[in-house]
């Protein structure tokens, strides 16, 4: 029904296959997306668009959203570079960031403003680290900036002004020490602070209100996150929590409403809720505004910045819904969920939201990755723009859901599972696959290319959210703290034993895989549960903790060493017996089932020395071991060829080691 349904409104380019009987290509689900950085213009009429083409070239378009027919293409990029991100800075002026993938280090970033017909384009900041300034002191002011300076928001004040943020390093880490943030007007590149007088020290992060005002910053120093305010015309910074930063109740400042209302994360029965904060009494609501039973806040706020008042808030629970404080927009809600029922549908505002003629609503669900459309308020109807991968058909995914199952010391493991299409035929070949992390949440109810794209070449595919990850609680995520190699790796175990006792998964036929945190939770699986999982897929992945702490040109911080890793993962001089317990390099020589390793030359988040070292390790006593290094990958693949190739070897490797496998 839903099929049919959105053939309808997607005019444009979507439309929605039958089912074929071949399973799509990993071209389908790891190539650029088709359609991106969909963005209203602050009065909502007009909206802009990345457009990829099959040659490697990004089109950012603007599109009258009276009539879609009408565009104009801002930019084309080269093959080599990437569109990631789009702002409008006012109904005429857009702004865009490009990303030159030749240089594969984080940054690099360069920042340019068009008007909307493609005129009067000005580049504002170099990403090119090499580029030395040739004028110092204030005329820097009228120049294009350095890429210490970075893109951080517009302003909504009708201005051609952006913010922006300068970053500054000390005399020893790769990453910044500190930031500070300035206007820059994106016709004359004129430079000027956005904020008089000093500022916290190891500023890592900034907040303005709704009139783009900096408020609030959250500083990190000696294993303490502190977060401090000031009022809109004053110099002075108040601290309003100042807690360790793993241990203490994980307060945070989440969002403005108004220029003086804040809203915080803050602890409430274990979990974290959103809480109002009276910054007159620096003091927080005793009772949240609003809290989840069994998961942490997790939300984005949607603001009308003519009125600068809060209308809803986007959460995510198991699945994506909103939350609207403004009736209008609730009923808007109602009348766009009536007329795609089978989806999430997430309406976006434009800067103007009340009073624009239209706004964008992101259409998706497990089965359907994002599709883009016009809401026409006016009339009521819903006008396709396009999909992120037009090829991908519902009919040929595979449903997920959302799960807990026990593990072995009792605790409640939250988990996401996908089947693969059609009706199953007894138990079938698994795949473990475990978050990077590890202290983030994994996966929601939403599209996921990779749990797809196994699930349709007929794998179970089970995402634990293992202890030590967030979103589920502070006990979940402190049960975890320096348990690499321990109950962590013996969550995933309990995972695949699960979905054995569920009918699901054919206990011969079970991998595990997985990215950064994910490729060590691999290898480890491999070596301490060898009765369990048949073979394994990793990448980019640590293969010794101890490597975390004495790798000269990785890009930890002496904050994230001396404090972040010692809290979370250990101490190298305390715990050295028990990492070597729980290190794949120390035990690679136990490790027999099939393996597939890949690694980017440019990491720098986990060198490649990982996987070098590793590789040479393992190879001595087992010979069906794969390498695959990518020249000009860093940490993850950004280059499309590179996903798509990567996912291919995957597919043969799996196909061979796992679903064959007598």
């Amino acid at each position: 029904m839903k099929t049919s349904l959105l053939s309808l409104f997607l005019s444009l380019s979507l439309s929605v296959g039958l089912a074929q009987a071949t399973a799509p290509g990993a071209e389908h689900f790891f190539q650029t997306p088709q359609l991106s950085h969909v963005a209203l213009s602050p009065k909502g009429g007009y909206v802009a668009s990345v457009t990829a083409t099959p040659n490697g070239v990004s089109l950012l378009s603007v599109r009258n959203t009276s009539d879609l027919s009408q565009y104009k293409i801002i930019i084309r990029t080269t093959d080599q570079e990437v569109i990631t991100a789009v702002h409008w800075i006012n109904e005429n002026r857009i702004g865009f960031t490009i990303k030159n993938l030749r240089v594969e280090f984080n940054g690099n970033l360069d920042e340019i403003a068009a008007d909307r017909d493609g005129s009067n384009v000005v580049h504002l900041i170099s990403g090119n680290w090499t580029h030395q300034r040739e004028n110092t002191g204030s005329s820097i002011k009228a120049h294009t900036l350095t890429a210490d300076y970075e893109f951080y928001g517009v302003t909504h004040d009708g201005s051609d002004d952006i913010l922006v943020q300068k970053f500054s390093w000390n005399n020893i880490d790769r990453t910044p020490d500190h930031s500070r943030i300035y206007r820059l007007n994106t016709r004359n590149r004129q430079l000027r602070g956005a904020l008089e007088g000093a500022q916290p020290g190891a500023v890592q992060w900034w907040m303005t209100d709704t009139y783009d005002v900096p408020r609030v910053v959250m500083s990190q120093k000696n294993g303490r996150c502190i977060s401090s305010y000031r009022r809109a015309n004053d110099t002075e910074w108040r601290e309003l929590e100042n807690g360790g930063c793993y241990l203490d109740s994980r307060f945070s400042p989440a969002f403005f409403d108004g220029d003086d209302t804040l809203y915080v994360n803050a602890g409430h029965k274990g979990y974290i809720a959103l809480f109002r904060y009276d910054l007159q009494a620096m003091k927080m609501d005793k009772q949240p505004f609003i809290s989840v039973p069994g998961f942490d806040f997790n939300g984005v706020p949607e603001i009308d910045y003519t009125s600068h008042r809060l209308l809803g808030i986007h959460l995510q629970t198991d699945a994506g819904t909103t939350y609207w404080l403004n009736p209008a927009m609730k009923a808007e809600q109602a009348k766009v969920d009536a007329m795609l029922p089978s989806t999430t549908n997430t309406i976006h505002c434009a800067d103007d939201c009340l009073q624009a003629p239209v706004a964008l609503v992101v259409t998706s669900s497990d089965r359907q990755p994002p599709q883009y459309i016009i809401y026409h308020r006016a009339s009521g109807k819903l006008e396709g723009l396009g999909a992120e991968h037009p090829d991908i058909q519902v009919a040929q995914m595979g449903l997920r859901d959302f799960h807990h199952y026990k593990a072995r010391d009792g605790r409640s493991i939250p988990a996401y599972v996908t089947l693969p299409p059609g009706k199953a035929s007894g138990p079938l070949p698994t795949v473990v696959l475990v978050h990077g992390g590890p202290t983030v949440r994994g996966a929601y109810w939403a599209w996921d290319s990779e749990a797809q794209f196994l699930a349709s070449r007929g794998y179970v595919v089970i995402q634990p959210e293992f202890r030590g990850g967030t979103g589920f609680g502070s006990d979940h995520f402190k049960a975890g703290l320096k348990q690499w190699g321990l109950t962590m790796q013996d969550d995933l175990a309990d995972a695949a034993r699960w979905a054995v006792q569920q009918g699901w998964a054919d206990p011969k036929r079970i991998g595990i895989m997985g990215a950064s945190y994910g490729g060590y939770a691999t290898l480890m699986g491999l070596i301490k549960h060898p009765e369990i999982f048949r073979c394994g897929v990793e990448w980019a992945g640590v293969t010794d903790i101890g490597l975390r702490f004495d790798t000269p040109y990785s890009d930890a911080s002496q904050e994230t060493l001396n404090y972040s890793l010692r809290t979370l993962i250990g101490d190298p001089d305390k715990d050295a017996e028990l990492w070597r317990k729980s290190s794949p390099l120390a035990r690679a020589a136990e490790l027999k089932q099939p393996l597939l390793i890949a690694h980017g030359v440019e990491d720098i988040r986990v060198p490649i020395v990982h996987a070098n070292r590793f590789y040479d390790a393992v190879k001595r006593g087992n010979s069906n071991v794969e390498m695959i290094t990518y020249p000009n990958e860093g940490h993850g693949w950004r280059h499309e060829d590179n996903r798509i190739a990567f996912w291919q070897r995957v597919d043969a490797f799996l196909e061979k080691n796992l679903k064959q496998a007598p």
